[in-house]
Parts: structure tokens; C-alpha cells; sequence
């Protein structure tokens, strides 16, 4: 056990990921719109590895200033840094230069774990309705469930105990990992969702009937669905509600963490960007390109606007216009709460001191006081 524990310290432990290559430092260039010197180009590379554990046949990148002492360590083969960090890659090492090195260890780290081919087919414990359409190139696997009139698309892979219910439509290149469940939902290509997903399940809609002995809730039929757009991830143990009259949609290219909930009618735009459990109130738009950082909470009924960012924790209970940083509970521009953060931290110290000078005068008074009082009793 512990040779398991000390072994393959960098990345891509070969239990878990396939990898592909070696290639050329002059493709990985190529791949990455990186310029080395041309001595270089026929040199061959293994993998990827982070600098403190990379060797001579690995590609690593910096991003950060704050791990240059890790660059000027490094015992990799080749550094993706963007221009003004090449002059300190260390001898015996190529400087793989690019105005963006994280995109470029993405596209590198791309070339040498691309996704794992599977095996097409059936597994003999998944049960498919007889009406389902299953494309020949996609792989059901374990005790999986496909409902009836479901569409699934070329190069679909569906993982174990996932249950995908009547009507969901799936496009090409989908991945649903295990124990997920799908219904009301049309779903685009190339869409990745992880573990544990809940897509379609009603949205938390009630009316109030007020009786004598308190209220009493009666549950509105959700009648819209979950319309999922190309090239989305969604994180494991994320739940998206279907609309209740209309359709909740997520934009094309978006990206949700883990344990994010989605409400109903809720519409993402394009490549939004939702962190670890956000959760976003029924009938609220989010336009292209909005952030939302962890565990913010977004009200119902509101617009977020193109780019607009919004900080950690925050609670936002108003629209926010395009471009803008809010942060903060109840969320504002971000300048106005940092403001509003300094001039109360300036007025506690303010406080704090005159507490203090308060208590050192009437601390010298006593003091004084004293040994004039014994001076006269004599």
C-alpha cells in the first residue's frame, strides 16, 4: 500500500486516465500557438506535471508570479509562461511562450489525456423501452434506464444507475455519469454531467389557501422543461428544476459547479459561469457571460446583466446592469460595499481609540488625585 501512495507523483496516474503521445515539443507548440526555438522542436514528451513534481520528459506551465520560486526549481522539460516570465525559466528548460499559459497547459494537457474512448453497446443489465431510439455508437452502461420515446445520439455515453426518463432527448457526444435522473428535458451535444445530476424534477411552485387553522399549500403543475444548450457542464449533485409554465434554459458553452441549484424558469445565457452552491431563485435571466462565485443566492424575478460579476456569498435581491461587480448581503457595486467596509472599520478603530485615550485620562487623574489627597491629610 504505501509503494501505491508514494508512486506517480505527477499528474495522470495511468489507474485512472488514458493517455496518448509522446509528441514533439514542435507540436505541442503547434497546439498551444506557443513559439520555441527551433533547436528544440524535435524533442519528445511524455506528459504534463506541475512544476515541483515534473521531470525532463514532462511540459509544465506558470501562471501565478506567486510560484516562481517553483520555476526557477523545476526539473520539467519545457514551461508554457507568457512573455514576461521567459527570461526566468531556468536553464536546460524551453520556455514554451503564449500571452495565455493556462489556456495553453489546457490545450497541452488536452493533447496527452483526451477523453477515454468507450465501447459501444448495451450493458445486459440496462433496460431500454422498445420505443427508445438509442444511436448504434452509444454505450449504456449498468442497470441504466431509458424510458420511452428517449432519443440518444451518436457517441452518447451513459453511466450506471442513471435513469432517463420518457421523451428526453439527448445529442451527439453526450456524457451522463452514474446515478443521475433526467425527465422534461431536451438536451443539446457535446453536454457533460456529472454524478449524481437532477434535471427536470418539479419546480418548487405552490399557491396558498388560507383556512382557519393556518394555510394550507396546493402544488401548481410544472408544465415546462429543461432545455440545455451545446457544450454545457454541469457538477455533480447539481439540480435543475423544469419551468413551471415556461422552460428553464442553459445557455450554450455554460459551466456549473457542483451543488448548484437552478430553480424553475431560471434562464442562463451563453457561458455563464455558476460556482459551488449558488442557487438561483425561479423566473430570474442571467444574460452572456455572467459569473456568480460560491454559495451566492440570487432572488426570483430578476435580470442579471452581460458580464455582470457577483461575489462570494452574496446575496443579491435587485438587478444588476451589465459589466458590473456586485458583492456583499444585500449585493451592491462592489466599490460601494468596499467603501462601506472602510468607513466602518475606521469608524470602530475611531472608537476603539477614544475608548482608550478616555481610560488613560481618568487612569492619570486617579493616579495625580492620590498623592495630593495624602499630601493634605497630613
Amino acid at each position: 500500500m504505501s509503494d501505491i501512495l508514494t508512486a506517480g507523483a505527477t499528474s495522470g496516474d495511468k489507474r485512472f486516465f488514458h493517455r496518448s503521445g509522446p509528441f514533439t515539443l514542435a507540436e505541442i507548440a503547434a497546439e498551444i500557438g506557443a513559439d520555441i526555438p527551433e533547436s528544440a522542436a524535435a524533442v519528445h514528451f511524455a506528459g504534463v506535471a506541475p512544476l515541483q513534481v515534473a521531470g525532463p520528459e514532462h511540459i509544465s506551465f506558470l501562471d501565478n508570479r506567486k510560484y516562481a520560486e517553483q520555476l526557477a526549481a523545476t526539473r520539467a522539460g519545457a514551461v508554457i509562461v507568457n512573455p514576461a516570465m521567459a527570461a526566468r525559466v531556468p536553464a536546460g528548460c524551453v520556455a514554451l511562450v503564449t500571452k495565455d499559459p493556462y489556456l495553453g497547459w489546457a490545450r497541452a494537457a488536452g493533447m496527452f489525456y483526451p477523453p477515454a474512448p468507450s465501447d459501444p453497446g448495451l450493458h445486459p443489465t440496462a433496460i431500454v423501452d422498445p420505443s427508445a431510439q438509442v444511436d448504434a455508437s452509444a454505450a449504456i452502461g449498468p442497470h441504466a434506464v431509458i424510458g420511452p420515446r428517449v432519443e440518444i445520439g451518436a457517441g452518447c455515453r451513459i453511466g450506471a444507475f442513471t435513469v432517463i426518463e420518457a421523451g428526453v432527448v439527448l445529442g451527439a457526444g453526450c456524457q451522463v455519469s452514474s446515478h443521475c435522473t433526467i425527465s422534461h428535458a431536451i438536451i443539446g451535444s457535446r453536454v457533460k454531467i456529472f454524478p449524481g445530476v437532477r434535471i427536470g424534477q418539479d419546480g418548487f411552485g405552490f399557491a396558498t389557501i388560507m383556512l382557519p387553522t393556518g394555510p394550507k399549500y396546493l402544488t401548481i403543475p410544472q408544465l415546462g422543461r429543461v432545455l440545455i444548450e451545446d457544450d454545457v457542464e454541469i457538477g455533480a449533485n447539481t439540480t435543475i428544476d423544469r419551468g413551471s409554465a415556461q422552460d428553464t434554459v442553459i445557455g450554450a458553452g455554460s459551466r456549473l459547479d457542483n451543488l448548484v441549484q437552478i430553480g424553475h424558469n431560471v434562464r442562463l445565457g451563453r457561458c455563464c459561469v455558476i460556482v459551488a452552491q449558488v442557487g438561483i431563485s425561479g423566473s430570474t435571466v442571467l444574460e452572456d457571460f455572467v459569473v456568480a462565485a460560491g454559495q451566492a443566492g440570487l432572488a426570483g424575478h430578476l435580470r442579471i446583466g452581460r458580464g455582470a460579476r457577483i461575489g462570494g456569498k452574496s446575496g443579491v435581491m435587485s438587478d444588476i446592469p451589465a459589466g458590473q461587480e456586485w458583492v456583499g448581503t444585500p449585493a451592491m457595486p462592489a466599490k460601494a460595499f468596499f467603501r462601506q467596509v472602510s468607513t466602518l472599520r475606521k469608524l470602530t478603530e475611531d472608537q476603539a481609540a477614544a475608548r482608550a485615550a478616555a481610560a488613560h485620562t481618568s487612569g492619570s487623574g486617579t493616579s495625580a488625585a492620590g498623592p495630593a489627597e495624602e499630601a493634605g491629610s497630613d
